[in-house]
């Protein structure tokens, strides 16, 4: 493999490298992923293939890079291009679940809560007080792709009078509509 590779033009070997790190490192960017997400199966099966390719590809290449710049600055514009790709690609397929907390006043809180029933989503609410007057805070659990439009509608129905706090969550159990 090593004797093909360098028998290719610099500017191939430069293209391929560059290819296969964007490849390499948008995998190991899922795989990462998957893994703090508790999807340990899937993140192994992602780490076998981003180690066949490191070790088909890169690693033929890695001791010319110090020789070679310009290969050197594929290689790393190749790196950082997979890390964009990668988190880009998570962004998109949205693994996990988020869990929002909502600060709202009773009437926003009605409203809020009508549209959670209507689209059949369970929630937690708690009376409180704020620095001025009495507020509610409300609990929402739910799949972290269904997360921005839901966010977009409870802002809607609400007039955007809601402070709101996102957070993914790790683990839970039981709840209204969850299936863990």
């Amino acid at each position: 493999m090593t004797a093909f590779l360098e028998s290719l033009p610099v500017i191939v070997m430069c293209l391929i490298v560059c290819a296969a790190k964007i490849i390499e490192i948008s995998i190991q960017s899922l795989k990462t992923c998957m893994m703090v997400k508790g999807q340990r199966l899937k993140a192994a099966a992602l780490g076998f293939v981003e180690c066949v390719i490191w070790g088909l590809v890169i690693a033929s290449m890695i001791g010319t890079l110090g020789d070679n710049y310009l290969l050197l600055f594929f290689y790393c514009l190749g790196y950082a291009a997979g890390l964009f790709i990668g988190s880009t690609i998570e962004g998109k397929i949205a693994l996990g679940t988020s869990n929002l907390e909502l600060i709202a006043s009773d009437d926003s809180t009605e409203k809020i809560t009508a549209y959670l029933k209507s689209q059949g989503k369970g929630y937690t609410v708690l009376e409180g007080h704020g620095s001025k007057d009495k507020m509610n805070m409300i609990f929402i659990v739910l799949p972290r792709k269904e997360m921005p439009k839901t966010l977009k509608e409870i802002r809607r129905v609400c007039d955007n009078k809601v402070f709101v706090v996102a957070s993914e969550v790790s683990k839970y159990a039981g709840g209204y509509g969850m299936m863990k």
